[in-house]
């Protein structure tokens, strides 16, 4: 038994904060019958997102839903707030909250008073002070971006399709992808694939008119799978008539027109930026110590350092890897650490709350796996590397072994079963993104969305 009642507050609703309140929810499962325990989550969002899964969502391989975790359907012992923490004062215990009555009441943010602080907020995209990045660029870790990545695509495709001009034409037909990590290799992949398999279904766009660039500052691409296999990515896409561009950086891409550091210009519809993350502006505005990334310090039990009562996992956290051989070296920000360590949070804050002794989070990294279109991929694991159809198939099924709950499972494998059943599905649905446009219309309004208005580039 808890020795008094414990408030739980874990900020954030990603892999980390959703497996660690299930966890808790389970151990603690009496205590919160018997109102000894409350845990309370805070996301900006109801659903945890499978990120590992958006590059197959944007290519129409799996339904956006089943990307997505509903959390009060997981979390049903929680309580669920949907809005953000933007300050956290932990010497009072205090945590300052905006929802999303917040607005609509007129009160301002309120203050929530906790014991115990999970903080997992994840991370934000990391950008650079670029021309013309802010108006034109796509990122690509939501669902609901990766969704609009795949209308805009496609949409692009009918512009090319329908255009006399051919600048316009080859403005819609140039996508450029920049950072050489998991998420631009992968999208470009997925999408590129999912765009060659579209053009038979055009009469005037052929998969030699598309160009697809993916821009990297750094030698080489998907370091995580070794030097050996990111060749072997490089020269694969090469093959498909990809160009990727290594020791290269985005400069410009103002006015639609992505300049690259190597001189070359390409008048572009589609900038992608995955050029890396950052820790979330929630972890500035606390009292908790920082390493100089900006990540909160943490001990091996996944307690903050030099604080009581605080915890931190996932990529907010500077977790140390007790099973590197060298001192000083951190588990790397991924979903396999992420998953892991919630287990580990979930059981020490019980533990703690028990008067018990404290686990130790030690994971050897198992190696990782890289999807890079249908029956295409790459993967190292436990020292033994693969590349296509195996790796492909191995990335599916870890991934479908870590989607959470068996009814995402299940849902998951079905639409795989039947997209090798049948054609895969290429239609826009681009209206999604202005739901009242048409009714605003034909009640005398006008269209909401000037071409030149839109981030996307849409039309």
């Amino acid at each position: 038994m808890v020795k008094e009642r414990a408030r739980i507050l874990v900020v954030g609703g990603g892999y980390v904060g959703m497996y660690t309140a299930l966890r808790l929810q389970r151990r603690l499962k009496q205590e919160l019958g018997r109102d000894e325990a409350e845990i309370t989550v805070v996301t900006p969002d109801p659903y945890m997102t499978y990120q590992p899964f958006l590059p197959e969502a944007a290519a129409g391989s799996i339904s956006p839903r089943h990307v997505v975790v509903p959390l009060r359907r997981v979390l049903s012992r929680c309580r669920v707030i949907i809005g953000e923490a933007t300050a956290i004062d932990h010497a009072k215990r205090t945590a300052t909250l905006t929802t999303l009555a917040s607005e609509e009441e007129g009160t301002g943010s309120e203050q929530l008073s906790y014991d115990e602080l999970v903080l997992a907020p994840g991370s934000i995209a990391r950008t650079l002070p670029i021309p013309g990045l802010a108006d034109h660029g796509i990122g690509f870790k939501t669902v609901e971006e990766a969704i609009g990545l795949r209308n805009h695509v496609i949409e692009q495709m009918d512009i090319a399709s329908s255009t006399r001009d051919p600048a316009i034409r080859d403005a819609a037909l140039t996508f450029v992808f920049v950072g050489g990590g998991y998420a631009g290799v992968e999208a470009l992949g997925e999408l590129e694939d999912m765009a060659r398999h579209a053009t038979r279904y055009y009469h005037n766009v052929r998969p030699e008119d598309m160009k697809w660039i993916l821009v990297e500052a750094s030698d080489r691409i998907l370091p995580e799978v070794g030097e050996d296999l990111g060749r072997y990515t490089v020269t694969e896409l090469r093959r498909r008539n990809i160009d990727v561009r290594l020791h290269t950086r985005l400069e410009s891409c103002a006015d639609r027109v992505a300049v690259l550091s190597d001189g070359a210009r390409f008048p572009t519809r589609t900038v992608v930026w995955t050029a890396g993350v950052k820790p979330h502006p929630i972890l500035a505005a606390t009292d908790l110590p920082l390493n100089e990334r900006g990540r909160l310090k943490c001990t091996p039990e996944l307690t903050i350092e030099g604080t009581t009562h605080a915890w931190a996992a996932g990529d907010a956290a500077a977790v140390p890897d007790v099973t590197a051989g060298e001192p000083g070296r951190e588990c790397a920000p991924n979903a396999q650490h992420a998953l892991r360590q919630a287990k580990v949070l979930g059981d020490n804050i019980v533990h703690s709350l028990r008067g018990e002794h404290l686990e130790t989070y030690a994971h050897k990294y198992a190696g990782s796996v890289a999807s890079l279109g249908f029956h295409k991929g790459v993967a190292q694991v436990y020292g033994r590397k693969l590349k296509g159809y195996p790796a492909w198939f191995m990335h599916r099924v870890y991934h479908l072994s870590r989607v959470p709950t068996f009814n995402r499972k299940a849902r998951v494998l079905a639409e795989w079963t039947l997209s090798g059943l049948f054609k895969r599905e290429v239609v826009s649905l681009g209206s999604l993104e202005h739901p009242r446009a048409e009714f605003e219309l034909a009640a005398g309004g006008k269209y909401p969305l000037k071409p030149e208005d839109d981030p996307k580039g849409s039309s």
